[in-house]
């Protein structure tokens, strides 16, 4: 092979590679840093781009889609001295490639680490109760600390959530000890009142049955010591009408005041407060009397009979 065939190859080459060198295609969703002589010159954009060979190179290629960076799990400390552990999803995007290429080694650990410093330091002004529950406030707070680092090292925050929030093993085991006693002595507590309402009803119960059962006794006093009123009182009629039968030598009389004592015996024997039964002195005399009344009663019914 002569020298001008091996010239012209070697000159081929070097055009095909100086041109290789000259003409980059960025891809989009790319955005490509370049630096002119070690120093940083431009940002080349998707599409096609002319480079000066040898004089600029491709330092960074960055990736201008957003980016998702997980925390790993951690345990964290409360202000109440609890122990939880937590985890958080970022979410953002690179809007300036220089300052992301330059201002730090490695951005995606950067944001790693600020958001788990940022997280234990917002979990910890909390309470237990706080952390677990509000998960808004957390991921507003831990974002609006974080987003002006980012903004520095040429990134955007797009969002912050958060993964999971939990209490420690330990922890939860203690939480749900503390949470069966609690419905225990819930339980005991309905249990006792349950027991107090029905002794209280029971009570009211048994005042309410004495108060009648004193009422009935009253009404029963009363209406015992009406009949007795009563009774006296036919008794002094039965006694007048005696007197005046006597005086007029009737033995009707005499069967109406025996016909009272009778009855006065016998209510006497029926009484609940009666123990003894007192005979008046005359109790013959009495009946000797009703049995001639009787008789007269009996003639008398025979004439009207007769004369009929």
């Amino acid at each position: 092979m002569d020298a001008g065939i091996t010239f012209s190859i070697v000159l081929v080459v070097g055009v095909i590679y100086t041109l290789s060198r000259m003409i980059r295609i960025v891809p989009q969703g790319e955005e490509w840093v370049v630096e002119r002589l070690g120093k940083y010159s431009s940002t080349l954009l998707p599409g096609l781009n002319i480079l000066i060979p040898i004089v600029d190179a491709v330092a960074y290629q960055i990736t201008t889609k957003e980016l998702i960076q997980q925390t790993r799990e951690q345990e964290v400390i409360t202000k109440d001295n609890a122990v939880v552990i937590i985890s958080a999803v970022v979410f953002y995007r690179v809007t300036d490639p220089g300052k992301a290429s330059y201002s730090i080694s490695n951005f995606e650990s950067a944001v790693a680490n600020m958001t788990t410093t940022t997280l234990r330091a917002v979990i910890g002004g909390m309470t237990l109760n706080q952390s677990l529950s509000q998960r808004d406030q957390i991921k507003a707070e831990v974002a609006l600390k974080i987003r002006d680092s980012l903004t520095g090292w040429g990134l955007t925050l797009g969002n912050l959530e958060v993964q999971d929030i939990r209490p420690s093993a330990n922890l939860q085991e203690a939480m749900e000890r503390q949470a069966a006693a609690d419905r225990e002595r819930e339980a005991t507590i309905l249990i006792a009142d349950g027991e107090k309402k029905a002794a209280i009803a029971k009570a009211e119960g048994q005042k309410e049955a004495a108060i009648l059962e004193a009422q009935g006794r009253l009404e029963a006093s009363k209406l015992e010591a009406q009949a007795k009123v009563e009774l006296a009182d036919g008794d002094r009629k039965a006694m007048v009408i005696v007197t005046q039968g006597l005086a007029s030598g009737d033995t009707a009389p005499h069967y109406l005041l025996a016909q009272r004592y009778i009855d006065s015996m016998k209510y006497l024997a029926e009484s609940d407060n009666s123990k003894v039964v007192f005979m008046p002195s005359d109790w013959q005399q009495s009946l000797a009397g009703a049995v001639g009344s009787l008789g007269y009663l009996g003639s008398m019914l025979s004439e009207k009979e007769t004369n009929h």
